[in-house]
């Protein structure tokens, strides 16, 4: 199976819909059986910025691609992100 990694990108600490956000990977990924790597950006950070360019708040990148921005993702919308990331 595929090394899947998530990137989280959002406030610095982690906003209600930032950890929700997380919460809800975590779910998915675990409903999957999938161990993934989970990482949290801080969004107005240099290096976040030049990677992403993403203004608005929380984001989902999986394996280096958004995939969602400014919305909090159902578990089951990241659950279809996931078994994409795997083929």
């Amino acid at each position: 199976m595929k090394d899947i990694n998530v990137e989280i990108i959002g406030s610095d600490p982690p906003c209600p819909r930032c950890r929700k956000t997380r919460e809800n990977t975590e779910k998915a990924a675990s409903k999957l059986g999938m161990k993934i790597k989970i990482l949290h950006l801080n969004a107005v950070s240099r290096e976040t910025v030049e990677k992403y360019g993403i203004l608005t708040t929380p984001a989902l990148a999986v394996n280096g691609a958004v995939r969602t921005v400014g919305r909090i993702p159902s578990e089951e919308e990241i659950e279809k992100l996931l078994r994409e990331a795997t083929e």
